[in-house]
């Protein structure tokens, strides 16, 4: 047995290195960026991120081929859906104000690889958010001027015939990209003012659109003569739903700019909900003027709202909003070259990605390294690739994010207390200066109080002081009974413990909860596969096919009952998503519902570049982590008090150790005797 766990060990301390936490320094607020952008800075820059090609193009396509006039209602529901995302991020934005939104959300809580391949995604997404977005600027511009600019460059400059690329090089996409590029590495306060002029004339043009429009309005479009509010019924709803769930995609930008806002304990969960609701209602009213100003089935998917003013006879009408789709998609363009070039800084930062992009322009104190060499090679990729082929690769690196972060919360949420210096790698440090103590019970006593009243360390002279009287003693004791004792985070509420303390009353506090999110991953992606492939792919009988939705959907609802009835960690004064685990865990549903409704070609490619990312992390990133390098470094002392469940007060000294050595726990040297009682 032994030979078989010492056998075992490289495995486990493997293990151990690939799920390491990132610890976070006591000041969470230091950084080398500059802290500048306040509440509304952060919240257009979400709008920016999110009203952009979306709002003049995803509206008439889903209307005119998904839902009709009822995407009003498909809207609703993807922003309500969008929600459940938008509030884990806020929480981790207050929480860890630092750059790197999902990748820096998962490090400190899920683990090293899984933080990785997060951000490793998320950087491809926002590359080719931001070449797609490029693209479709330019052949809206190029659409005006009757398409010159592409039969110009055809005819005096290049036509490729080359499958899966363009079939000539957009010069025009590329420009714009490299223009914004060197604009954006001037300085965050450049980057948010551009952002805020193009925000202004897109909202301006936004409002323009629904007064006129509103006037231009006619309720028959509506009526059955046209097919009716709801012409392809409640499915087409939903598929509509799970096409307007991507036009909310982009609020992630004010999270990954948390490191940059002056005050991110507020700013970030207000700009997040001001910015999203902004985004929600200006889909819904738009979509609903569209659909009222022309019958939906007669929509142009690639120009809707201008080409309705157009058919309406309000030709310089339809020029202004050509207009505002042009500075809403640079808005877009803006948010994603502000973003990308800030998770691949957090990631050299910790050492998983090349150092070089980690250095900081010491007067603009942007990563201009960072974002020139990306800027580039997002011009590349709007060079070569078609929209089509950009857009289909779009939305899965963003989904996983979404639901990694959701499960980050539930994660982070009920992970029991950590003080600095553990083995575990890492974890988010608190201010208290000891570690809570428990009782037998597992009950935590409240550190504020434990300190003040049991605290016997004498002054100078290095001795401990005894107390003088009895009466000292019985008021020590009445004064620790009167703090209300609360359970350890990760431990069984005490209302659950006559129920369930025999079963689940032995494990460690967090044991439980993290086999439930595992569970609770495992049954959401099993249900989602029998819903999406059940019928089709599978062919499964009805009976069959029911009793599978039937257990997996207990086991998903088991799984998030077990995180309920174990106690969260006490509120901060940061936001806090409401109803954990219940938010967080639907939402984990929604991602992984419509990361399975991709196409086959998206998940291909998806493969290609997480392989691609492994041989990045461990050809470099394992090796030049800066939590590894911590972990191989001198031991750390850190000296705490603890009340034991006699009632005793004793010293102990926690040497910390490097993962695989197991932690000593010193008494009081013989100069210092615990004190009697």
């Amino acid at each position: 047995m032994a030979s078989c766990v010492s056998g075992c060990s490289p495995v486990v301390r493997f293990c151990q290195k690939l799920n390491r936490l990132k610890t976070l320094e006591e000041d969470v607020m230091a950084t080398s960026l500059k802290r500048c952008l306040s509440t509304v800075d952060l919240a257009l820059l979400g709008v920016g991120g999110m009203v952009g090609s979306g709002l003049y193009v995803l509206t008439g396509t889903v209307a005119k081929d998904t839902a009709g006039p009822a995407v009003v209602v498909s809207f609703i529901i993807a922003g309500v859906a969008s929600l459940m995302a938008a509030l884990c991020y806020a929480e981790f934005g207050a929480r860890v104000p630092k750059t790197g939104s999902a990748y820096m959300f998962t490090y400190v809580s899920v683990g090293e690889i899984w933080a990785f391949l997060i951000g490793w995604n998320v950087i491809l997404e926002y590359m080719i958010g931001g070449a797609a977005v490029a693209r479709a600027w330019s052949g809206y511009l190029d659409s005006i001027f009757n398409h010159r600019i592409q039969n110009f460059t055809e005819s005096h400059v290049m036509r490729w015939n080359v499958p899966f690329i363009a079939h000539y090089p957009d010069l025009l996409a590329a420009a714009i990209l490299l223009v914004a590029s060197f604009f954006i590495s001037f300085g965050v306060r450049v980057s948010s003012w551009l952002n805020h002029i193009f925000s202004a004339i897109s909202m301006a043009v936004i409002v323009f659109i629904l007064v006129f429009g509103f006037v231009l309005a006619d309720p028959v479009n509506w009526s059955t003569q046209e097919g009716g509010f709801a012409p392809f019924g409640l499915s087409g709803i939903l598929a509509g739903t799970a096409t307007c769930f991507y036009a909310f995609v982009g609020f992630d930008v004010i999270a990954a700019s948390s490191e940059e806002a002056s005050n991110p304990q507020r700013a970030v969960p207000a700009a997040t909900a001001i910015s999203l609701g902004l985004a929600a209602t200006a889909y819904v009213l738009v979509s609903t003027v569209l659909t009222l100003m022309v019958p939906w089935h007669t929509l142009d998917p690639n120009s809707a709202l201008s080409d309705a003013f157009f058919r309406r006879g309000y030709s310089w009408a339809g020029f202004i909003v050509a207009v505002g789709s042009i500075c809403a998609m640079n808005t877009v363009l803006l948010s994603n070259l502000f973003s990308l070039p800030r998770i691949v800084y957090a990631m050299a930062e910790d050492g998983l990605f090349f150092s070089v992009f980690s250095r900081v322009n010491p007067v603009t104190k942007v990563p201009v390294i960072a974002i020139l060499v990306f800027g580039s090679l997002m011009a590349i990729l709007a060079l070569i690739f078609d929209l089509e082929a950009l857009v289909q690769f779009l939305s899965i690196g963003t989904l996983l994010a979404y639901t990694f972060v959701a499960a980050s919360i539930i994660v982070l949420r009920f992970q029991p207390d950590k003080s600095s210096g553990s083995s575990g790698g890492g974890g988010i440090k608190t201010d208290a200066s000891f570690t809570p103590s428990m009782n037998q019970s597992g009950q935590q006593v409240d550190p504020s109080a434990v300190t003040n009243e049991t605290q016997t360390f004498a002054q100078d002279s290095g001795e401990l002081k005894e107390y003088e009287s009895f009466s000292d003693k019985l008021q020590l004791v009445e004064r620790q009974k009167s703090v209300k004792e609360r359970r350890a985070p990760g431990t069984l509420k005490a209302c659950w413990e006559p129920y369930l303390g025999q079963i689940l009353g032995h494990c460690e506090p967090g044991e439980v909860v993290a086999f439930s999110v595992l569970a609770l991953m495992v049954s959401g992606l099993s249900l989602c596969a029998v819903l999406v492939f059940g019928n089709n792919q599978l062919n499964l009988p009805v009976w069959s096919f029911t009793l599978l939705l039937v257990i997996f959907s207990l086991v998903f609802l088991l799984s998030l009952a077990l995180i309920w009835v174990h106690e969260q960690q006490p509120n901060h004064k940061t936001f806090q998503v409401p109803l954990v685990p219940f938010v967080p865990g639907f939402s984990i549903l929604l991602n992984v519902f419509l990361m399975l409704k991709l196409s086959p070609i998206t998940w291909i490619r998806f493969a290609i570049w997480v392989a691609a990312g492994l041989l990045v992390y461990f050809g470099y990133g394992i090796w030049h982590s800066k939590e590894g390098l911590r972990e191989q470094q001198g031991q750390e002392v850190a000296a705490r008090y603890v009340v034991l469940p006699s009632g005793s007060l004793v010293e102990t000294v926690q040497n910390v150790q490097p993962e695989g050595h197991t932690l000593s726990t010193h008494s009081p040297t013989h100069d210092n005797p615990p004190a009697s009682r």
